[in-house]
């Protein structure tokens, strides 16, 4: 069975042939019950039957009605009201073959009733019958020649059947009856377009215009269809005419810069573009909506970007008291690095507007790149009270406890964000490992232990917590096998840093110094401003390896450096090793 693409077109038609057919149905049983028949009735009397019939379709009962209905045409075969109400329960069934089969045979009953033969056309419109909806739907206009619907209608199944251009003569029979209106204008105009007769498009919409002088918005149609078939000329006349006409509309100037645009003239486009936003009628996700077409350009393009920070900052000129306004150019300040300046848009957009997550999220990424520890905790611990549940937001005010020192408070409050991660194994790998740094702060083995086999239970490959776990067993001389395989993978993920200090470390531990002191010495190498521990770390060894003199120049190099161990002053005084 063929299922109707425009069912609920029909559906509702049905509501407005029900209400029609009352008329015409109350006509028949008002002859019925005065013992006179329609002309089209040749059967027996069965008014009382659909007067039951009716009833229970209007109370909903319409399994009940169908049965009744088909009992009134057994009563009388050519009861063309029964039948009209047959095919509009098929159609509320979605029985599309049967709802046209019973419209068929009530016109072909009553072949004058105008509100059977608007069922059946559209019915036929909808099963895509066109050349027969077009025989309905032209019988109609004969019928009623002044009703506009049925024209209108019939000008439709013209289209469906491919007949452009005798819809366009059925437009034009309506416009005689009711003037030059926007609606057949336009219908007119789309059809020549598809005809591919641009002229002649043109000059429906010039029509309009001849009646309508003022109205700027037919202009901007004129204009966007010259453009979109390449007569530019044409577009640029259009547009001038709407600033003439409305020198306060908001789009024009944004309409005329994508117009510059495709002729080649990228300064006058980018004129043009100033003048939109520099005008407070132009809504704002308009100008927004420009703007981050500059995001993927920027980082290319040098005049790109002078452009997207001008723009940027004539909005937020023109639209002082909106946050997005400072949002976007933000978000450019921050693309740029100017991290100092892109805070402060990011703190404006706060002041303006506190309730987007997103905003504190980027604003505490940025004093994060400026390093602003107290700036990165209390705007960490501001946003807690406002998004209790997001993750990151502890963990950023955990990090920052830690740059403190404040190691209990750190705890905390990581400990309390851990809970809120969902789904998310890398930023668990973040909490976990900060929770063992920081127990480990506070000489609490067990639990930075415990912490640090979470993270490498999720996954195995962190380097960080590779190295931090092995060297914290190394300086509590623990587990030293075990350390050492650790700090041996940490340096086989991340070679050439300070990874394979902590794993000569660990060697110097088991005694094996003639290893140690290699794999320390590459770390030295590697880093040209090596700290004072890997300093003082090979000059230990080298002190084990009897290589007293060079131990002792190592160790004061490591005074010179920064700070070592508590004993590396004692060993630089004394000239011997401490441990």
């Amino acid at each position: 069975m063929k299922k109707f693409p425009h069912i609920i077109f029909l559906f509702g038609l049905l509501a407005m042939v029900s209400c029609s057919s009352v008329k015409n149905t109350s006509k028949t049983v008002f002859q019925k019950s005065n013992g006179h028949k329609s002309t089209s009735v040749k059967g027996g009397d069965n008014s009382s039957l659909f007067i039951d019939a009716n009833t229970q379709r209007i109370l909903g009962n319409y399994n009940e009605a169908e049965k009744l209905f088909r009992k009134c045409i057994g009563i009388d075969p050519k009861d063309d009201a029964s039948y009209f109400e047959l095919s509009k329960l098929a159609l509320m069934r979605n029985n599309g073959e049967e709802a046209i089969e019973m419209a068929a045979k009530a016109v072909e009953l009553s072949p004058e009733n105008t509100y059977y033969l608007v069922l059946y056309g559209n019915l036929l419109q909808s099963n895509e019958q066109y050349e027969e909806s077009l025989k309905v739907f032209d019988r109609l206009s004969q019928l009623k020649p002044n009703n506009i619907d049925y024209l209108d209608n019939l000008a439709v199944s013209y289209i469906y059947a491919g007949k452009n251009e005798k819809a366009i003569e059925t437009y034009d029979r309506i416009e005689s009856k009711v003037g030059i209106t926007e609606e057949f204008s336009l219908k007119k105009q789309s059809l020549y377009l598809q005809e591919g007769k641009v002229d002649k498009a043109g000059e429906e919409i010039e029509k309009l215009i001849a009646i309508f002088p003022t109205e700027s918005r037919y202009y901007a149609i004129l204009a966007e269809m010259y453009m979109a078939n390449g007569m530019e000329d044409k577009a640029l006349e259009a547009y001038q005419k709407i600033i003439e006409l409305d020198p306060e509309n908001p789009y024009i100037h944004i309409t005329l810069a994508d117009y510059y645009k495709k002729k080649g003239n990228p300064e006058k486009a980018f004129e043009e573009l100033k003048i939109g936003f520099a005008n407070p009628s132009l809504d704002i996700d308009t100008k927004v909506q420009i703007l981050v077409a500059y995001y993927s350009v920027i980082e290319l393009y040098n005049d790109a970007k002078d452009e997207a920070f001008e723009l940027a900052e004539i909005l937020i000129k023109t639209h002082p008291d909106d946050p997005k306004s400072y949002s976007i150019y933000g978000d450019f300040l921050y693309q740029a690095e100017q991290f100092e300046e892109a805070r402060q848009a990011f703190r404006k957009v706060i002041s303006l507007d506190s309730s987007k997550y997103a905003v504190w999220e980027q604003l505490i990424f940025i004093e994060s790149e400026l390093n602003d520890v107290d700036a990165m905790l209390s705007e960490s611990l501001r946003a807690i009270e406002l998004f209790p549940e997001q993750a990151l937001l502890y963990l950023f005010a955990g990090n920052a406890y830690s740059q403190k020192k404040k190691w209990e408070e750190s705890i905390k409050i990581l400990e309390e964000g851990a809970g809120y991660v969902v789904n998310n194994i890398r930023m668990e790998e973040q909490f976990y490992s900060f929770l063992g740094d920081a127990y480990n702060q506070i000489k609490d083995d067990a639990n930075s232990d415990k912490y640090y086999e979470k993270v490498l239970k999720l996954n195995p490959d962190n380097d960080y917590v590779l190295n931090n776990y092995a060297y914290f067993l190394s300086l509590r001389n623990k587990d030293l096998e075990k350390a050492a395989a650790m700090a041996k993978r940490a340096v086989e993920l991340k070679p050439g840093t300070a990874n394979q200090d902590t794993y000569g470390w660990v060697l110097y531990q088991m005694g094996n110094y003639d290893e140690a002191a290699t794999m320390i010495k590459k770390a030295i190498d590697n880093d040209e401003t090596a700290s004072a521990v890997i300093l003082e770390h090979y000059g230990d060894v080298l002190w084990k390896l009897d290589r007293k003199e060079e131990a002792i120049e190592y160790w004061e190099k490591a005074k010179t450096a920064g700070e070592g161990s508590g004993f590396l002053e004692k060993k630089v005084e004394d000239k011997k090793l401490y441990e």
